[in-house]
């Protein structure tokens, strides 16, 4: 279908119009290779048009890292991401799967085990990237980091509604790629391993594939041992397991909690609240935020049980 997929080339330049007709001026910018007829399968033109977006993305993904500055480890990632959208066209390609995806495409040097690894992250991550004309995939975790910082922080949160950012639509892109621009690319793999082990639930892939074979960890001692601790602090209370307190959104409060003398003092409109926290990017320790983080989680299921 495209034949620039494992050419060690990728696309930068639109192949096929609207309504499927080739364009034939992105022929050289691609590489030579052109659409030669009109595409009229709907599910090949919506993937079609979005391979010169990925390709936008990958050519700005971590340019600052050395592993970059080769091409053919650029077109791996633009690959990855292709076949990914492909298979998942229910969610597409959105802007921020290629941060996700980048550790991988550096940490395996075969593309397949890349692509697995992605694909099952984003297994844990896809709704993050799922949007209607209503409502945004991270919109029920900032739901909850709107109930644990009105909590634990009342005076902060009072603050931000006084600003209209009581919504905490300013904090969507740290739960999106799971703080990839606040923290330098090791502490977000360190915190990215640190909250999927204590996340980690042996079910989580069954909740796709596997539903009615669905084990019970409240009935099975040995399975509730295998859970991450934080985890498994939900299932001993008699929560749903598919909640959404997930260790990222107390990550965000710790951050917020590290800027509250400034956000109080200095914010005096959303902009402000935007440019405060943007000077956080790269200069966050992944550890302490960490630790930060599940102190403000104690913090908050003990003033919730209270209230």
């Amino acid at each position: 279908m495209v034949p620039v997929v494992g050419s060690g080339k990728y696309i930068t330049m639109a192949v096929v119009s609207e309504n499927g007709q080739p364009i034939e001026d992105s022929s050289v910018e691609n590489q030579g290779w052109i659409v030669k007829d009109a595409v009229t399968d709907d599910r090949v033109l919506q993937w079609m048009l979005s391979l010169h977006q990925i390709g936008l993305d990958v050519a700005r993904t971590d340019r600052y890292l050395s592993f970059y500055e080769n091409d053919i480890n650029q077109s791996k990632l633009w690959d990855v991401l292709a076949i990914y959208t492909w298979l998942n066209l229910d969610i597409g390609y959105v802007q921020g799967m290629n941060d996700i995806c980048s550790p991988m495409i550096i940490l395996f040097e075969d593309e397949a085990d890349a692509f697995w690894c992605f694909e099952r992250v984003m297994r844990r991550l896809r709704e993050n990237f799922r949007a209607t004309a209503t409502s945004m995939g991270v919109q029920t975790q900032l739901g909850v980091l709107s109930q644990v910082i009105k909590t634990v922080d009342p005076r902060l949160h009072q603050h931000l509604e006084d600003l209209d950012g009581g919504e905490y639509l300013f904090a969507i892109r740290m739960l999106m790629v799971l703080f990839r621009r606040e923290f330098s690319f090791l502490d977000a793999l360190y915190l990215w391993e640190l909250m999927w082990a204590m996340e980690y639930n042996p079910n989580m892939f069954a909740t796709y594939e596997e539903l009615e074979n669905r084990n019970n960890a409240a009935d099975d001692p040995k399975l509730l041992k295998r859970y991450g601790k934080f985890e498994r602090k939900y299932v001993n209370s008699g929560n749903n397991e598919r909640h959404s307190n997930t260790i990222a959104v107390f990550v965000v409060a710790s951050v917020l909690q590290t800027k509250n003398k400034r956000l109080l003092k200095e914010a005096k409109g959303l902009d402000d609240v935007v440019q405060i926290l943007g000077d956080i990017a790269g200069n966050l320790d992944a550890k302490k935020a960490c630790k930060e983080a599940l102190k403000i989680h104690e913090k908050f299921l003990k003033k919730a049980n209270r209230q």
